[in-house]
């Protein structure tokens, strides 16, 4: 995957990444994933907590489509104030907003772990401690009411149309689904520029040199430019969250960052520790 797989998987274009592929075959990948991992001894799936990831995805889009115009209305509205008008039949211009859109995700996909108010959300998708095709679709809930679009709407404000902006968004979520597959291998000197299920596990895992690391969506050149790139360690990566969120209570796991963000806020004493109970470190 709170974004990444979040932001857009909460919105009416929200399940569109996924729904690149039919529901059923997914189900087929799933499937084979988990087997083909029994038949080499090795547990890839937790039933319980992919139960659990099933209720927390029928919540999560169901919010989405509650709350979408949170996310449409003002990127729709900023295209008033767009500096340019951007012809997407140019390749060119789709080039360019892929790597606009992929320079946004990584800084928005960095905030996510910097800030209280956006890891509320995005730590949901950190709980799962099993790398599966599911853990993709653990996602929480209202990403919306974060503020996740300030990220992508200086695209707007340049000149691509929000729906380009949307769909490139969206392509790139979809990238990021076979990000999460129990399989890791070596993909060679494509390594070095995109962003793999090896690169990708070492984002989701706990182990001390590896929390905060990998941002990128398709692309890692992102982390290398800006030092948070980082290798496969030479030790066993652990999953999940460093705090132990729940694993396999879909209301806990959606609602514990939630929680935790009120109880700080309620607990603050001054104007300074209400802005670090919302916007401190997760």
């Amino acid at each position: 995957m709170e974004f990444p797989m979040e932001w857009l998987l909460q919105g009416p274009v929200a399940t569109t990444g996924p729904r690149l592929l039919p529901a059923a075959f997914l189900v087929v990948l799933v499937l084979a994933e988990a087997g083909i991992f029994w038949y080499r001894g090795r547990a890839a799936y937790d039933l319980g907590e992919t139960a659990a990831t099933g209720v927390i995805m029928i919540g999560q889009r169901l919010i989405g489509l509650v709350a979408a115009p949170l996310i449409l209305v003002p990127l729709f509205g900023l295209q008033d104030w767009r500096l340019f008008d951007i012809d997407m039949g140019d390749p060119l211009a789709v080039a360019a907003l892929f790597l606009g859109v992929e320079f946004a995700y990584y800084w928005h996909h960095r905030a996510m772990h910097r800030f209280r108010l956006l890891w509320a959300t995005h730590g949901v998708h950190h709980s799962s401690t099993r790398m599966n095709l599911t853990a993709a679709f653990r996602l929480g809930w209202g990403g919306q009411l974060t503020g996740g679009f300030l990220f992508y709407a200086p695209l707007v404000l340049i000149g691509f149309p929000p729906l380009a902006v949307l769909a490139m968004v969206a392509l790139n979520l979809f990238y990021q689904l076979f990000l999460h597959t129990a399989w890791a291998p070596n993909l060679g000197p494509l390594e070095r520029v995109l962003n793999t299920p090896r690169h990708h596990h070492v984002h989701h895992a706990v182990n001390d040199v590896c929390v905060d690391r990998n941002f990128g969506g398709v692309l890692i050149v992102f982390d290398r430019l800006f030092g948070t790139f980082q290798p496969v360690p030479a030790e066993d990566l652990r999953y999940g969250t460093m705090d132990g969120t729940p694993t396999r209570n879909p209301l806990k796991v959606a609602l514990s960052g939630w929680i935790e963000m009120g109880q700080r806020l309620i607990a603050a004493r001054s104007f300074r520790s209400g802005i670090s109970a919302v916007f401190g470190r997760p």
